[in-house]
This record gives C-alpha cells, structure tokens and sequence, in this order.
C-alpha cells in the first residue's frame, strides 16, 4: 500500500462504504405477500485506499458478497452511502451510473459464466474501451495485444473463444478486461477459488504486480485465510452481515481479538506438521440472518459471551491502533489479553 508523504494531504480513497445495509425481502403466497426480510447485510462500514487491498474475510453466507455487488450498484443496497472516487453513487440511476463504472471495475468467482461464450476474447477487452471512448479500432487492437501480454495472454490468442481457454487463462481474460478501462478500484469476488492451487498463486501474484504498477485498490471477497494471507493488506472479518473486526493483516494473524477471528484461524491448517495450535471448536450452528440473535450476533456460539452479551449489540470501535473490534470483552484500553479471563 502507498504511504502518504509527511506534510502531503491524505490519499482520497478510492471507495468508501458508511453503515451500508442490504436487506431482501421474503415474500409467501399467491399474491407475494412480505412476511420477513434477509438481514443479508446489515451495517457495514469501511475504506479502501489507493494502492491498498482490503479483504472481506467470513463463512458462507455472512454477506462479504452481497456487500462486493453493493459496492458496484449490481444490487441497489437497503440504505447507506457508497463513495467511489470522492462521488457519492448511492442513489444513481443506472444510466447516471454509468459514466461512473469505469472507475470500479469487478473480477468474477466464475471465470467462464463472467464472459460472453459468442465474443472472441479480444473482443472481451475491446469493447469496454470502445463504449467508453477510450480508442477506435487499430488503437483498440493494438491496446488489447499489450493489455494480453501484460496479463501472460499471447496476443494470438484475441482471436480465440472463451471456451478454447483454460479455467486460469480465463481468469487472466477477465483481469484484463477489467484494467480495459483504467478503473482506480477492483472488487474480487473469489477470482481464485475455482482453480487449481498452482494456478491460485499465479493469478494472486499477477493482481500484486498489476496493483504497484498501476496504483489499483482492491475490495477481495474470499473464504480462504492462506488467500488473503497472501495479498491482503488489511483484513475485514464478517458474521452474520456484520464486521466483527478490521486491523492490518499481521496483527489480526498474531493478535486476533474477536472469538469469531480466534475460532476462523485455529480452523486453518498449518503447513508445518511440527507446529501444533488449539483448535477453538464453535458450537451450533450459524442463526438465520432472517431472525438474527438479539444482542452479540455472535454470542449464540460464543465460548466467553456474559450476559451483556445477549442483550447489548457492540459497536465496532478501534481498542487498539488500527484495530477494531465487535466485542463487549474487548472495550477501549482492555488490551490484547487471553479473552478467557476477560470473560471470567
């Protein structure tokens, strides 16, 4: 991530989210009456800066995703703001959102359904910087052939159909397409998760690369720790439609401080089969973001939740520098103690 020079303002961000909630309705009978709403996601807040990879880390089903399609306005959200670049797109329409997408670009999980199986590849590319004016014809060519390159595409390759790649070079296809338009941010979401693991790290080096040569944000989606290990600069872990907790990727790895950090990375195996860890095992199952807990959505599995716990909802505030933290256990100046005795 790029530093500020001392005496220089602060780096805009490229996106800013503000308390962003995305509830979809449920709806039963003939007549499609509303007999309840998905707490999908459900107050959610967070930056990213020029040059910085934030990761939405958490569980199936927690809303990592749904706040990645936010983000882009493929889902209008509930209420909130979304900033991206310094302009606030909340209450855009489509079309008044368009001159605004080229800034924010996206990465799909599926690296065949996220391309049209009747363009050729080159044409894939193409097209974004034809709709935007950005080139006409040789120069668009003559554009594509470098950005396939600079993505370990051979230009020859333009010529080809989407499903004549391998699951990898797809992926490289849709990297590409999204840097068609020069965006300042790109949502992740799971780009890695359906290929091979060779394959994985080859694609998460290429994003590094790419983002110190053009100065890229990224927002990465992933269930997977050794993922966001790897390419996060901060992480933001998600439960329940909620942040949970947010500190840079080193001090959540060694210190983290919410139960539901704890318990995600004992769960994640350790190469070295010398190196033991303790196993935090959760209890029951995930509530239904339908009819969420009241107090500590987490305190239903929590293995030190008090009884403030299950009445009081915690704040997400900063205890510790550039940590913050969901967790009644954890108040301001509590410091980074076993949470076993802060709930004895």
């Amino acid at each position: 991530m790029s530093e500020t020079k001392p005496g220089a303002a602060p780096a805009r961000p490229s996106l800013e989210v503000f308390d962003l909630v995305k509830h979809f309705p449920i709806r039963k009978g003939v007549f499609g009456r509303r007999a309840g709403e998905v707490r999908a996601v459900d107050g959610v807040s967070f930056a990213v800066a020029p040059g910085e990879t934030l990761g939405l880390v958490g569980e199936s089903g927690c809303g990592k995703s749904t706040v990645g399609r936010a983000a882009l306005k493929l889902v209008e959200p509930t209420s909130g703001r979304i900033v991206v670049a310094g302009a606030d797109v909340t209450g855009l329409s489509p079309r008044a959102m368009w001159a605004h997408r080229r800034r924010i670009q996206t990465v799909f999980q599926d690296p065949y359904s996220s391309l049209n199986p009747r363009l050729s590849a080159g044409a894939i590319v193409g097209e974004p910087m034809e709709n935007y004016g950005l080139s006409r014809g040789r120069e668009t060519e003559e554009r594509v052939a470098a950005l396939f390159q600079r993505v370990g595409l051979r230009p020859e390759a333009m010529r080809k159909y989407p499903h004549e790649f391998s699951g990898g070079q797809r992926q490289r296809l849709g990297i590409a397409r999204a840097l068609a338009v020069r965006p300042e941010i790109i949502v992740a979401d799971e780009p890695v998760s359906a290929l091979d693991v060779s394959v994985q790290a080859q694609v998460l080096n290429l994003l590094i690369d790419l983002q110190e040569e053009y100065g890229l944000a990224f927002l990465f989606v992933s269930h997977d720790l050794a993922v966001m290990r790897h390419i996060s600069h901060r992480i933001a872990v998600m439960y329940l439609g909620r942040i949970v907790e947010l500190a840079d990727k080193r001090t959540l790895f060694r210190q983290p401080l919410h139960p539901y950090t704890e318990a995600l990375l004992s769960a994640a195996p350790i190469p070295d089969p010398a190196r033991k860890r303790r196993r935090v095992v959760l209890q029951g199952d995930v509530p239904s973001p339908a009819n969420p807990p009241p107090g500590c959505r987490f305190h239903t599995r929590c293995p030190y939740a008090v009884a403030r716990c299950r009445s009081e909802d915690p704040p997400l505030r900063e205890v510790a520098p550039g940590q913050h933290v969901a967790c009644h256990l954890r108040e301001v100046g509590a410091g980074p103690g076993p949470l076993a005795a802060a709930g004895a």
